[in-house]
């Protein structure tokens, strides 16, 4: 899974390429706060992110949200479920997509390059699904949280010295809100991994990652690393 980070670091990625060459489909722009779809509307296309980060959001029967995703460069927004979209996609960046019909999900024979590109990615979104069940199904806040930035770190981190470092663009509510928690217990959590010198947060949205091994270790279950650290 979507930042503050610089937008102009993110080279075309191989299946964006392919994407255009086979839809002709130009790039467009997504200003902040501007949704690509909303839930329940009929699901007539999809979407490449090239630039930028998506949330995607769903509303619980109790009238919570909940987030649901966070949509990365390379990631392929839109699938349908029963031809309707089953969540709201908003950019948290200024973005830039390629979209192109849904029916190419339909059709093999017509843009086989495309189709196995597509079918790929929705084997990406629904091992992304497991993986989300299974960081909720962890018990403690620092588990939870220790998994969301070490997802964080191999999807888009980079390298900083011995370190690696990556942004958060989305607020704490969205974090909370992926990972299910309140506000108050991912900042509280966020500041206990950095009292005991696991990362460091800098302007609030800049994660450096200085102990990727006992980071990894936390978001197994590993709650001595940080016992006391609070």
């Amino acid at each position: 899974m979507g930042l503050a980070f610089s937008q102009m670091k993110f080279a075309p990625h191989p299946s964006e390429i392919a994407t255009r060459k086979a839809t002709g489909s130009p790039e467009f722009s997504v200003n902040t706060g501007a949704y690509l779809f909303r839930e329940g509307d009929p699901a007539s296309k999809l979407y490449q992110v090239r630039r930028g980060v998506f949330r995607l959001t769903r509303m619980t029967a109790f009238g919570n949200r909940q987030v649901i995703a966070f949509g990365y460069p390379g990631d392929v927004l839109g699938f349908p479920c029963d031809g309707l979209y089953h969540s709201d996609c908003e950019a948290i960046s200024n973005a830039q997509v390629l979209g192109f019909a849904a029916s190419y999900l339909d059709n093999a024979e017509r843009q086989p390059e495309l189709h196995r590109m597509l079918m790929g990615a929705a084997l990406r979104e629904i091992s992304a699904m497991q993986d989300h069940f299974m960081m909720l199904a962890k018990k403690s806040a620092v588990a939870r949280v220790a998994t969301f930035l070490s997802a964080l770190a191999d999807r888009i981190g980079e390298p900083m010295a011995e370190h690696t470092t990556f942004e958060l663009s989305m607020p704490r509510a969205d974090i909370a809100d992926y990972i299910g928690l309140t506000t108050e217990t991912v900042c509280r959590t966020l500041t206990q991994l950095r009292k005991c010198g696991v990362v460091e947060i800098d302007n609030i949205q800049t994660v450096i990652v200085l102990r990727p091994n006992a980071l990894h270790a936390l978001a197994e279950g590993d709650q001595d690393l940080c016992q006391g650290a609070n």
